[in-house]
C-alpha cells in the first residue's frame, strides 16, 4: 500500500463537485481540476478512490473540454461487483478522489495528417473522449464532416443527446463543418419514429447502412476513423478497414485509423 508521501508524488487529491445519473448504471461526475493539469481532447486520466483497504485505480477519459479550467468531467458505468465502481457509486459531492498527475493516451484527432471526414466510432461509454473532442474547437476547424457513431445494447444507454443536438446547431467556434450523430442498438428494437439503427457497427459498415445513414462514402482518400470501446468491436473493425486498404496511424507513418480499447 502506498503511503501519503508516495501518493503525493504521483497524484493529487481532488474533490467531487457533481454527479449526474443517466440511468441506474451510467453517470457523469465532475471533479476539481488542478491549475497545472493539462490534457488533449481524447486522452484519459487515472483516477483513484481510497477506503480502508487502500486505493483502487482506473482509467477514465475526460469528457470535458481541455479549455474548461475549473473542473474535469468523466463518464462511466457502474459494474456490478467492480472494485472501483462500487466505491464510485457510494461517492457524493464533496468527497475526495485521486487524480494521477500524468494524463495518458494517443487517440487524439491531431494524429491524422490528412483526410476531410472524421468518423468517431464508439460502443457504450467509449463515447466519452468524443464528447471532449466535440467540445474542443480543433476538430471543427480541422475536418469538413464529423460523424459520431454510438452503439449501445439498450436504448436507455444513449447519453449527451441534448448537448449533441445543441452542438449540431451551434458548434463551439464558427465552423462550416457538419456534425452527424448516428445511433444504434443491438438488443432493443430501435425506438419507433426515430433515426436509430439496429445492429453492431461492424455489421452496419459491411451492409452499407452507415454510409447510407450519413450520406458519405467510406473512402481511403477522405475517411479517417477513430474507434473506442469494446475490444471485440475494435478488432473486427480493424480487420474490415484493412480489407478496404486502410492502415493504422503510426508515429512516423500517416494512416487512416486510431483506436482505444475501453476496458
Amino acid at each position: 500500500m502506498l503511503n501519503e508521501e508516495q501518493i503525493a508524488a504521483k497524484a493529487t487529491r481532488q474533490t467531487i463537485t457533481g454527479l449526474t445519473w443517466w440511468n441506474d448504471r451510467l453517470l457523469t461526475f465532475t471533479t476539481t481540476r488542478p491549475p497545472e493539469y493539462s490534457f488533449a481532447a481524447g486522452q484519459y486520466a487515472r483516477l483513484g478512490i481510497a477506503d480502508a483497504h487502500g486505493i483502487v485505480w482506473r482509467a477514465y477519459s475526460m469528457t470535458s473540454s481541455p479549455q474548461q479550467a475549473d473542473q474535469l468531467e468523466f463518464y462511466g458505468i457502474i459494474v456490478e461487483g467492480g472494485l472501483f465502481t462500487t466505491r464510485l457509486k457510494a461517492l457524493k459531492t464533496g468527497d475526495s478522489i485521486y487524480l494521477d498527475k500524468q494524463c495518458f493516451g494517443f487517440m487524439t484527432p491531431d494524429r491524422f495528417s490528412d483526410g476531410e471526414d472524421l468518423w468517431m466510432m464508439s460502443t457504450g461509454t467509449g463515447i466519452g473522449p468524443y464528447i471532449s473532442m466535440l467540445r474542443d474547437p480543433y476538430v471543427w476547424t480541422r475536418f469538413r464532416n464529423l460523424v459520431l457513431l454510438h452503439c449501445v445494447r439498450h436504448a436507455d444507454e444513449f447519453a449527451f443527446e441534448k448537448e449533441l443536438a445543441s452542438l449540431q446547431a451551434k458548434p463551439p467556434v464558427p465552423s462550416s463543418a457538419r456534425l452527424q450523430v448516428i445511433r444504434s442498438v443491438t438488443r432493443d428494437e430501435p425506438p419507433t419514429g426515430g433515426k436509430v439503427l439496429h445492429g453492431r457497427l461492424t455489421s452496419l459498415l459491411q451492409s452499407g447502412a452507415l454510409e447510407a445513414a450519413s450520406g458519405l462514402p467510406f473512402s481511403e482518400a477522405q475517411t479517417r476513423v477513430m474507434m473506442c470501446g469494446n475490444p471485440e468491436m475494435i478488432e473486427d473493425m480493424r480487420r474490415l478497414l484493412h480489407e478496404r486498404g486502410m492502415r493504422p496511424v503510426r508515429r512516423a507513418l500517416p494512416g487512416h485509423f486510431v483506436t482505444e480499447n475501453y476496458w
